[in-house]
């Protein structure tokens, strides 16, 4: 079977407009991520006291339900549509290339806000011996929400090649 769907390009502008002391003290910047044909888009409402689980990253996307193939990510978006309440996300991450989550780093989200990364592949390390800049990166390998005690919505944007 052939595929009928064409790549295409993914456009995301990322735009501050503030006014201080009558200066513009904002900037607009924009990235193009070509080659793009898949998506993977989804809004999920995370019910109170319970960590869910929004999106997975394997080696292919046959080795775990609803996997997302790490390797042809480039572009990852979570963002909190609640009003009032935040979210912490946990991006876990794996050591072994398709592996099992190993450690993690959570982020805390706050209503209306958004998280952004590219590659999941290689992407990601966590180090709790040292404060020192981290080069040797891990595969991003799931994410899991934590909504507090409210049940928050959460959209998540994937681009992948």
């Amino acid at each position: 079977m052939a595929s009928t769907i064409s790549a295409a390009t993914l456009k995301v502008t990322i735009t501050e407009d503030i006014t201080l002391n009558g200066s513009n003290q904002g900037a607009t910047n924009t990235v193009s991520i070509s080659s793009v044909n898949e998506v993977y888009k989804r809004i999920v409402t995370c019910p109170a006291n319970v960590d869910t689980t929004i999106a997975t990253f394997q080696t292919g996307v046959n080795t775990a339900d609803n996997a997302i193939d790490l390797e042809d990510v480039r572009y990852l978006r979570l963002t909190n549509l609640d009003d009032t309440n935040n979210i912490d996300i946990s991006l876990q991450t794996a050591l072994a290339e398709g592996g099992t989550a190993n450690a993690s780093a959570s982020i805390l989200i706050e209503p209306g806000k958004s998280f952004m990364m590219g590659s999941v592949h290689d992407g990601i390390s966590v180090d709790d011996d040292a404060a020192t800049i981290v080069t040797a990166l891990n595969d991003l390998e799931s994410i899991l929400m934590n909504p507090g005690t409210n049940a928050v919505d959460v959209e998540i944007f994937v681009a992948s090649v």
